[in-house]
């Protein structure tokens, strides 16, 4: 498995912590009456002309600029039912363009994914809301309600969410982190299932490491659906369905679980060093 230098970034101590520094603030509220999904004609409308940069632009230079390569595209073929009627991916999150990576997997599909708060009203917050963005609201129940419901909604009616248990995104990271528990909540909540996917690294060409700067090639590894245990109690439940993901993205990124520097689910956990 190839492992590449990450020595530049400077990964913070806490295992869910962000390191990249959101230089904007809009001043957006996300309140109860947030459209966490926003269906309006101006919304639709640039959503539209997103998938359309995405198909004609930027899926093509992903392939050049990431090296990407999709493995086990079987899977998203062979369970196309159970994704139709509403399904939650997950996966290690470790590049800017990792999500990219995801919608062209599932292009069939329109996605949506969980986002830190401050992304959304940062200077690249318009752009992730068109390509589905939807921010946590932050010490606030009734905007958690509210999110709560519009995902419901979504899933209920066929629609696609990725989260990042992981909490963050640290750039070309080998170990899979602690894994947060939310993925698992929506999913016995709402009764879906969970695709996990898992990012993991190539040596990278003289183009990829020498012109864009790329420290290694990416792969993404479509997995089988998991699926919340209905014998167990909801507490249980959430915490079965969060060691099972934590261990098939582990497995889907070439890591050996057992082997994996940290446990699988997230408690004020700090990082270790691994090389």
């Amino acid at each position: 498995m190839f492992v590449p230098n990450t020595d530049r970034y400077p990964f913070p101590e806490d295992t869910a912590s962000h390191y990249l520094v959101v230089k904007k603030n809009d001043g957006t509220v996300f309140d109860a009456d947030y459209p966490y999904i926003d269906n309006s004609k101006k919304a639709r409308r640039g959503k539209s002309f997103a998938r359309l940069l995405l198909k004609l632009i930027v899926f093509p230079m992903s392939l050049i600029y990431l090296g990407l390569r999709i493995k086990n595209k079987k899977n998203i073929k062979k369970h196309k039912q159970e994704i139709d009627k509403g399904m939650i991916s997950v996966s290690n999150h470790i590049h800017l363009w990792d999500y990219i990576s995801v919608m062209k997997a599932m292009h069939r599909w329109k996605y949506n994914v969980i986002v830190w708060a401050p992304n959304i009203r940062g200077e690249n917050g318009k752009m992730m809301r068109d390509v589905g963005g939807i921010p946590i609201p932050e010490n606030d129940v009734h905007a958690t309600m509210a999110l709560k419901d519009t995902l419901q909604n979504l899933l209920d009616h066929g629609g696609h969410l990725h989260i990042y248990p992981e909490g963050s995104m640290w750039e070309y990271y080998t170990p899979i982190r602690p894994f947060k528990k939310g993925a698992a909540y929506f999913a016995c909540t709402f009764n879906k299932p969970v695709l996990p996917m898992g990012f993991s690294y190539r040596k990278p060409s003289f183009i990829r490491k020498y012109i864009f700067r790329q420290p290694a090639a990416l792969t993404l590894t479509i997995g089988e659906p998991l699926y919340p245990n209905p014998n167990l109690s909801k507490a249980e439940q959430e915490i079965d369905l969060t060691l099972r993901m934590h261990k098939a993205v582990c497995e889907l990124s070439g890591i050996d679980p057992e082997k994996n520097i940290y446990e699988p689910i997230y408690n004020n956990s700090k990082k270790k060093a691994f090389r």
